[in-house]
């Protein structure tokens, strides 16, 4: 019993210890699956969070990839290079007094240096520069196509550049281009005339592929696309008192003035009265192992009257080239050729010009067509999705130039204007020009406005205006201009390949419009905004380059609320542009239609743009008059003192109503307003006061009421479109008076300003030529005397489409 007992007693316990057992086990489980589910919730968090960063991490690297990814469409240009012989050499180096390339990328490059001796203080002529104060140079006559004459003065010298084309044969033909050296007092004086040949080392080194050097007085070469080249120099008038050359190594296009400086070594011989002459001696680096010449200048010692024909040819063209008598009666025969062309075109002798007033016209244009540069290299750019610059792709620009001296290189709202000289002359380069420059179009829809491609290019920008940034625009003028020439030539749009190509440009253009549409949007709706003003605390307004009018006066305090009425009007003439090139095309309107006909609502346009009080079209805004430019106390002793904008008058939202001038005239400029239109009215009335926009020389870009007429931005910027006299606005001007003066109730007042206003800026820009020797970036509504940079052959050119009523 008792032991009966004690194994019940044991088997209790063992039953209980069981229990136990079995009660902990399911603790531990319960536990372990709540820590497995957390486990789980934390891994799958980490793994949600390492998605988001991957995802945020790839989307910020997409967007900024996107600023330097190119359109993905077919591209406008096809065909390049020697696919088109005769446009294939040209001078096609705005930038230099005289050059000559062909429109490939790896091209070797051909140009003139010139310096007179015993007058070592003027220096080497080579780049155009506003320092050499020359009375004046630039293309009499040139066709864009086979030859140009171009005269430089440079007292006592008066030097004839020209060139003419041979073509045929499989690399490019052939030419001849000319140096004509006389002096104005007619007594022999001596000149160092240096003619090079030269290759692009920023796209690569020379060897082994490409190659410059000289054998028996001639200048030879290679390259893959010309294979074998051969530049021989015929003098023909005159002395050659000594020659010399150099096969050299210099570092870029931008330094080979400087690199033929340092060649030049005084002789070991005398040479008359002349002394010891500056020679041209080799260059040490060729004897380093595998280095290869990529500069050859050739020196010349002449006594003037001088002629020096530079004779190009290639192996494969058995046609001799032109030179002397044969050249010149070449010469005198294009010569004869392009003045007929030009009457054809323009009919100004008809109209009643003098030959003296037409000749100027034929140099206008020439320099249009003569400033047109083939340009290869990349950009640089920034968006805000880009922490530094970036470079843009490599391309090639086949573009004018506003300026040779001081913006030798594209400009997007420019070539706007320049196209509509260039199209009236040749659509064939208008269209090709039009064609590069969208295919400079990334896959945002965004174009670069200034571009600066190449090594030469870059050396003449200023640092602060190399970088652009992706959320600048320009004025869509290029898609006015295309517009326009499809109105009127449509019949070279019907068939073939200018049709192909209307087609290949179409999708660029359609995402050059929506980038505007989607970008430049402003906060209320059907009001637009220019982006990139930037308040730094210096300017007095700050400046809206974006605009293309630089610091003519917006609202004082840049914010996100501001309404520009300029670009306004301006969407509603690219939705009209395109809706002309979609018609054309025979593709939906409808979009772009809906677009301009909501912009071109005048009672939108009122609302949001229309002052009461001064009865004015006006910018919208954070805005004082209240402002000035101080100079502040330097805070540490050798500290400069600055010159800051002091706030007199706290900003509120309002109209800028005080910066009465261009911008107010874009809604009759752009045609936005309707022939009947009381506000068209008050424009007009406005347009023909002296106190405010008209001049004897033009219409004056602000009115002499406003505050800051020609007030200085800064302390070192001059007032720029705060009262001159700018072509490409008064250009547009006539073209809106000649459009309202058909018809409406503002007909004859039109009319009436628009003869006057043609007349003023035809003999002023006229008068200050014969006076200066120059066209010029703009002119004083006070005397009407050029300023600016000169020569500037850009949109003030556009004098020769005024002289024949053609806009």
């Amino acid at each position: 019993m008792v032991r009966q007992r004690k194994v019940a007693i044991s088997q209790h316990k063992h039953a209980n210890n069981n229990e136990t057992n079995s009660s902990s086990g399911g603790s531990d489980t319960a536990d372990t699956s709540r820590a497995f589910k957390l486990l789980s919730i934390w891994k799958t968090g980490v793994g949600f969070f390492c998605l988001v960063v991957a995802i945020y991490v790839g989307v910020l690297g997409y967007l900024e990839t996107r600023v330097n990814t190119p359109f993905d469409d077919e591209k406008a240009v096809q065909e390049t290079g020697l696919m088109v012989p005769d446009r294939y050499w040209g001078t096609y180096r705005p930038g230099v007094y005289f050059g000559l390339k062909s429109r490939e990328p790896r091209s070797p490059v051909f140009g003139l240096m010139w310096y007179e001796l015993g007058a070592a203080h003027k220096g080497i002529r080579h780049w155009c520069e506003q320092s050499d104060n020359l009375p004046t140079y630039g293309w009499q006559r040139h066709n864009g196509f086979t030859f140009g004459e171009q005269h430089i003065s440079d007292p006592p010298h008066q030097i004839i550049t020209s060139f003419i084309k041979t073509m045929g044969g499989e690399h490019g033909g052939h030419w001849t281009a000319r140096i004509n050296v006389t002096t104005t007092n007619k007594k022999p004086t001596t000149v160092g005339i240096i003619w090079y040949g030269a290759l692009d080392e920023s796209l690569g080194p020379a060897a082994p592929h490409s190659r410059l050097w000289v054998e028996s007085g001639a200048l030879l070469g290679h390259t893959p696309q010309l294979q074998n080249f051969r530049v021989n120099f015929v003098p023909h008038t005159g002395k050659v008192l000594h020659t010399s050359y150099s096969e050299a190594v210099a570092p870029g296009l931008h330094l080979l003035k400087e690199k033929f400086y340092s060649l030049l070594k005084p002789s070991k011989e005398r040479y008359g009265r002349l002394g010891q002459l500056a020679v041209l001696e080799a260059d040490p680096k060729l004897t380093e192992k595998g280095v290869f010449a990529n500069f050859v200048p050739i020196q010349m010692i002449v006594e003037t009257p001088f002629i020096l024909d530079v004779v190009y040819t290639t192996e494969d063209l058995p046609t001799p080239p032109l030179k002397e008598d044969e050249y010149t009666k070449v010469l005198e025969e294009k010569k004869k050729s392009f003045d007929e062309e030009f009457e054809e075109n323009f009919k100004l002798l008809k109209k009643g010009y003098s030959d003296e007033d037409v000749n100027i016209a034929r140099a206008a244009m020439s320099n249009m067509i003569g400033g047109v540069g083939y340009f290869y290299g990349a950009g640089r750019v920034q968006s805000q999705y880009t922490r530094e610059p970036v470079p843009y792709w490599r391309a090639p620009l086949y573009t004018a130039v506003p300026s040779r001296s001081f913006f030798p290189r594209g400009f997007l709202w420019d070539e706007g204007f320049h196209g509509l000289l260039i199209g009236r002359w040749s659509p064939e380069i208008q269209l090709d020009i039009a064609a590069h420059w969208l295919d400079l179009i990334n896959v945002e829809g965004w174009i670069p406005r200034e571009q600066i491609l190449g090594v030469e290019a870059l050396a003449r920008v200023p640092k602060e205006f190399v970088v652009q940034s992706n959320a600048a625009a320009n004025p869509p003028m290029l898609l006015l201009q295309l517009a326009g020439l499809l109105r009127a030539r449509p019949q070279l749009f019907q068939h073939g390949r200018y049709r192909h190509l209307l087609d290949r440009m179409f999708p660029r253009l359609q995402a050059w419009y929506q980038w505007f549409q989607t970008t430049q949007k402003g906060e209320v709706p059907t009001s637009y905004r220019w982006r990139g003003r930037e308040d730094d605390g210096l300017q007095l307004n700050p400046k809206t380059l974006t605009s293309g009018l630089d610091d003519y006066p917006r609202a004082s305090h840049p914010s996100d609320i501001e309404r520009h009425v300029d670009l306004r009007c301006w969407m509603y003439a690219a939705a009209d542009a395109m809706a002309t090139i979609a018609e054309v095309l025979q593709r939906d309107t409808s979009k772009f239609e809906a677009t301009r006909d909501q912009l071109g609502d005048e009672a939108l346009l009122n609302e949001l743009h229309w002052s009461h009080h001064t009865q004015t079209y006006a910018d919208y805004g954070l805005h004082t008059d209240g402002v000035k430019l101080v100079r502040q106390q330097p805070k540490a002793p050798n500290e400069s003192p600055k010159v800051v904008r002091s706030v007199t008058v706290p900003p509120k939202p309002r109209f800028v109503t005080s910066a009465f001038g261009y911008v107010s005239l874009f809604p009759m400029l752009l045609m936005v307003l309707k022939p009947d239109s009381d506000k068209l009215g008050k424009i007009l009335e406005d347009l023909d006061k002296p106190e405010l926009l008209w001049s004897p020389f033009g219409l004056r870009s602000l009115s002499k009421a406003s505050p800051l007429y020609m007030r200085r931005n800064t302390e070192h910027d001059p007032a720029y479109w705060r009262g001159q006299v700018w072509l490409n606005v008064n250009f547009l001007a006539l073209r809106a008076l000649r459009h309202y003066a058909a018809a409406g109730p503002h007909a004859t007042r039109a009319r009436d300003l628009h003869a006057r206003l043609r007349d003023a800026l035809v003999g002023n820009v006229l008068s200050e030529y014969k006076r200066t020797g120059y066209l010029w970036e703009q002119y004083s509504a006070e005397d009407g005397r050029g300023s600016g940079c000169k020569p500037f052959t850009g949109w003030t050119a556009l004098i020769v489409l005024i002289m024949a009523d053609e806009y």
